[in-house]
């Protein structure tokens, strides 16, 4: 529900408007960006270092205007909401990506679990032919010492 006239508007009109200006009909969840004013810089793809940045610059202008006499708040809460949405993808896509890199991991451990099964098999058997050889040249050590016997 809309609030009630006058110049200071709550901050769920403003959000309603931008949802407004977004073309919405989606039930409020909308991913494209508020259309630009013919002054705005276009927006242009910040590394996320960069993000917080941009966020506390509008967010520090948005207060300055606030504070002061001048209508300019608008178009600095639309920044805000810009970036704050900007926000929004950048933590969805990490999110995904975080998703991806534990499906990557898991696989990782199960090759390194496959491989240090295969060492340890590949031990058990080497120290079984040691054992064997051992016993087989004690068995003819026994062999030798007892025809070695018999020839005295």
């Amino acid at each position: 529900m809309r609030g009630v006239g006058g110049p200071l508007l709550c901050i769920g009109d403003l959000l309603s408007d931008v949802a407004d200006d977004d073309g919405g009909g989606d039930g409020g969840v909308h991913e494209s960006l508020p259309p630009p004013s013919p002054t705005a810089v276009p927006p242009v793809p910040l590394p996320p270092s960069d993000l917080h940045q941009l966020f506390q610059e509008n967010y520090d202008w948005l207060i300055e205007s606030l504070s002061g006499t001048d209508h300019s708040w608008t178009d600095l809460t639309l920044k805000l909401c810009a970036a704050l949405k900007t926000a929004d993808k950048l933590v969805s896509s990490a999110n995904s990506n975080i998703g991806v890199l534990l499906e990557k991991v898991a696989v990782l451990e199960s090759i390194i679990k496959r491989g240090d099964s295969a060492v340890a098999k590949a031990k058990d058997i080497q120290n079984m032919q040691t054992n064997k050889e051992a016993s087989f040249t004690t068995s003819l050590d026994d062999n030798d010492v007892g025809s070695g016997q018999k020839k005295k």
